[in-house]
């Protein structure tokens, strides 16, 4: 390949990724959204949670919810004493977007074999989302302002966040008597609807709870070790995330499992997604530089049960 048709090749892959900016880099409003929509395919927690695009990296969304009783006893044609009368919960969740980063080179070959089929806007979009997403949900889950790795300190994930109910598994693996503990570490009001609550655990974590029922000599142990089938405890889906721990404790074998509504995990995405990209002609290289920014919070951590020191 010649360098005119190297140059050739990077100043029409320019081009392309122009069509997708906007003023300094900014993804356009659509092509945004479908980052975002690319970005939530490739994770399994954002997938159930709640995505908010935020208008601004500082973002509050409003909750409302009446915390107590709200019915009194009526009389006729007499309306409630003003001691009586009952007034909501107001509050909000603060999202604050963190800052992140990601350089990707793109060679000669990779520019070639795209650019000439006309769907290199395609394929960027997608690669970059693809391991984005992944890398967000690493850190939605495992961040910790206190960790020596510069990536998950950026932020408290969802793990170190759950604090007010917390089950000590005392290094035993994963049990139906467990499972009933979380639930039972919540307040009843938020076991209302247990169907659209979750466990959420790791991928090993599932496995050996999935395999201990299928040691059962029946039709239901069975069904758990020929197929796939959704396991569940109490009407409760049990949902393998892969990004969850696998490696904690002193001996590297404990993980930890969430029980929670996973509408009550907010994602919030700043809307202004930057994608820029500049040329190295003599490396033969596009260099494309991405920057987004986001930030994760339960929004009533409350409802949420943690189990730790699982023994895998």
């Amino acid at each position: 390949m010649t360098y005119t048709s190297n140059r050739s090749i990077l100043e029409k892959a320019d081009l392309a990724l122009a069509d997708l900016t906007g003023g300094g880099g900014i993804l356009l409003p659509a092509q945004a959204q479908k980052f975002m929509r690319l970005l939530i395919k490739q994770s399994v927690v954002m997938k159930l949670a709640t995505v908010t695009p935020m208008p601004a990296p500082k973002y509050q969304v409003s909750k409302i919810k009446f915390g107590s009783r709200i019915l009194r006893a009526g009389k006729e044609a007499t309306a409630l004493a003003a001691a009586d009368r009952a007034k909501p919960d107001l509050s909000f969740l603060e999202l604050d977007a963190q800052l992140f980063k990601a350089e990707v080179y793109l060679s000669d070959e990779v520019l070639e074999d795209n650019i000439e089929r006309g769907e290199f806007r395609q394929t960027v979009l997608e690669m970059i989302a693809e391991a984005a997403g992944r890398d967000m949900e690493e850190v939605i889950i495992n961040g910790d302002t206190t960790s020596p790795d510069p990536f998950l300190a950026t932020l408290d994930g969802l793990v170190k966040q759950a604090k007010s109910h917390v089950v000590d598994a005392a290094g035993a693996t994963l049990t139906k008597d467990l499972f009933r503990d979380m639930l039972r570490s919540l307040p009843s009001e938020y076991l209302r609807d247990k169907k659209a609550m979750a466990f959420l655990l790791s991928v090993d974590a599932e496995l050996g709870y999935r395999n201990s029922l299928a040691e059962r000599a029946t039709i239901g142990g069975d069904k758990f070790l020929e197929t796939d089938a959704p396991v569940l405890y109490s009407g409760v889906p049990i949902t393998p995330v892969p990004l969850f721990p696998e490696d904690l404790g002193a001996t590297k074998d404990r993980t930890v499992a969430l029980l929670t509504n996973p509408k009550n995990i907010h994602v919030g995405i700043w809307r202004q997604i930057r994608l820029e990209s500049f040329r190295d002609v003599s490396a033969g290289v596009l260099r494309v530089v991405a920057t987004m920014r986001f930030d994760t919070k339960f929004a009533d951590e409350i409802g949420v049960s943690k189990l730790i020191n699982l023994k895998l």
